[in-house]
C-alpha cells in the first residue's frame, strides 16, 4: 500500500484485528500515537498526512505482533505510571494501574520528613521512583533479584534525574545486617501456579514469570519478607505490600503469627478489592 495516510493505516489496523479475540481499537490507537510520540489530538489532526514507508512498515509489524499477544507497552518500550513514562522491557513487569493506589496510600500515610525507604522487587523502579519524585528528601533504595531489571530501573532514574541506591538481592539475602529502613515496600510475585488458567495470554507469553509466580499458593515471598524484614527495619518501621485480591487474610496471618504485637491494616483499591497490606511494628 503506497502513499498511505495515518487514517488509512488506522482503518487497516482496525480491520486486521477483527480476526483475533480480545484485541481492541484503543490499543491500536495507542500503538500509533506512541510510535509517533503524539497525543490523541495530534493523531486526529494528522489523519490525512501521509506516512513514511518506514513508519508504515513499523506500524504494521507492531499491529501484527500485538495480535500475537505482545503487550502494547513492550512494543512501545514504555509504560506510564504515576505521571512517569518508564522504560520497560521483557526483563521487567509492566507496572499496573492498581499499584498506583499503593503509592497513593504511602504518600497519604507517611510523613514528608526524610526517611529511608526500600523498594523490594522494584522491576522498572515504578514504586520507588514515583515516591522519589513526590518525596525528594526520602532516601530510596531499589532492589531486585534480576540484574537486568535493576539496569532498567537505573536507566529510568537517570531519565528523571533521580538519585537512588541499588542492590541486587533475593528479597533481603544480600543486605548487610546494618542496613536499616524506615519503610519497606514490595509488590512481589504473588500468583499461585494453579491460577495460570485465569491469566491473559500476553502476560504468560511475554512478561517475566519470576516477577509473577510464587510457591506456597503465591505466599512464598510474603513469608520470606516476614522472616527477614524486621531485622532491617528501624524501631517503628513499616512494611507496605501489594497483594492478590484474595490474599488479605493469608498475608495478614503470616505477619500476625510471627509478630502478634504488630498492627496489620488492609486497604482496598479503587475497584473495592483488598489489594494492600500495611504492617507497623
Amino acid at each position: 500500500m503506497a502513499n498511505i495516510t495515518f487514517f488509512e493505516a488506522q482503518k487497516w489496523a482496525f480491520s486486521f484485528i477483527k480476526q483475533f479475540d480480545n484485541k481492541h481499537q484503543a490499543d491500536v490507537m495507542l500503538l500509533l500515537q506512541g510510535q509517533m510520540n503524539w497525543t490523541k489530538v495530534q493523531l486526529l489532526t494528522n489523519y490525512q498526512t501521509q506516512m513514511t514507508v518506514k513508519d508504515w512498515e513499523h506500524f504494521k509489524r507492531n499491529v501484527e505482533k500485538y495480535c500475537q499477544d505482545w503487550p502494547v507497552q513492550y512494543l512501545l518500550g514504555y509504560a506510564d505510571f504515576f505521571g512517569l513514562r518508564l522504560k520497560v522491557t521483557q526483563a521487567t513487569l509492566i507496572p499496573r494501574p492498581e499499584t498506583q493506589d499503593l503509592v497513593e496510600w504511602i504518600l497519604e500515610t507517611e510523613e514528608a520528613k526524610p526517611q529511608k525507604v526500600l523498594d523490594l522487587g522494584t522491576g522498572s523502579g515504578a514504586i520507588g521512583l514515583a515516591l522519589k519524585t513526590q518525596r525528594p528528601q526520602w532516601q530510596i533504595t531499589l532492589s531486585d533479584l534480576m540484574p537486568e531489571a535493576l539496569t532498567i530501573a537505573k536507566e529510568n532514574a537517570l531519565t528523571f534525574g533521580l538519585t537512588c541506591q541499588y542492590v541486587v538481592s533475593d528479597v533481603l539475602d544480600a543486605f548487610d545486617n546494618q542496613a536499616k529502613y524506615d519503610i519497606l515496600i514490595s509488590n512481589p510475585p504473588y500468583i499461585a501456579d494453579d491460577e495460570v488458567k485465569y491469566m491473559d495470554a500476553s502476560v504468560l507469553k511475554y512478561e517475566p514469570h519470576s516477577a509473577l509466580f510464587a510457591k506456597n499458593q503465591g505466599l512464598a515471598i510474603y513469608q520470606k519478607i516476614a522472616k527477614q524484614a524486621p531485622m532491617h527495619l528501624t524501631k517503628h518501621g513499616r512494611i507496605y505490600l501489594e497483594i492478590g485480591f484474595k490474599q488479605a487474610r493469608a498475608v495478614s496471618d503470616i505477619f500476625t503469627r510471627l509478630y502478634p504485637k504488630a498492627k496489620i491494616e488492609v486497604k482496598q483499591d479503587l475497584s473495592g478489592h483488598d489489594r494492600m497490606v500495611k504492617v507497623s511494628f
